[in-house]
């Protein structure tokens, strides 16, 4: 197959099984936003220094502007789309609105979905924990503050504390 010719890539999207369009050079950030019509995961620096298009796959957040969506065929992936709970917000989601840790909304999709990633393999992080966790994904209009203590919240609230 040439770099040029398309076939139907199969992924798994927030449990759902999709089929889109592409070339062997597509990444899973075009294949989520123009084949799937998922514009959550936002097209920042197409490079992998951003953090806007994190997703989730098998777990772990992943760049989807540097990764191929064929490399993607039947593994889980988990994108900003899927986080809420049938259109109920999840804690995480919740947490940044009450704390102000949204600005401008650009960067939110990927740190959410960093942090999510973070909370369900650690469910009780340290500021330094998700500071590490959260060091790929670049807001450029907050002070990070706002997010870490959003993250916190969100972890407190979903180890059942208030």
């Amino acid at each position: 197959m040439d770099s040029t010719s398309t076939r139907v890539c199969r992924l798994s999207v927030n449990g759902d099984r999709r089929e889109c369009a592409v070339t062997p050079s597509t990444t899973l950030l075009e294949a989520l936003r123009y084949g799937l019509g998922l514009t959550g995961s936002k097209q920042g620096c197409d490079k992998g220094d951003c953090g806007a298009c994190t997703v989730v796959i098998g777990g772990e957040p992943v760049l989807s502007c540097i990764t191929l969506a064929l490399a993607c065929e039947n593994r889980p992936i988990l994108t900003i789309e899927g986080l809420a709970d049938r259109g109920t917000p999840h804690p995480l989601q919740d947490a940044l609105d009450v704390t102000g840790g949204a600005q401008c909304g650009f960067c939110t999709p990927g740190i959410l979905m960093s942090a999510w990633a973070l909370i369900q393999t650690n469910p009780r992080p340290t500021r330094a924990e998700i500071a590490l966790a959260l060091s790929g994904n670049l807001c450029r209009c907050t002070g990070y503050t706002k997010i870490f203590e959003a993250v916190e919240l969100a972890a407190a609230r979903m180890r059942g504390e208030s």
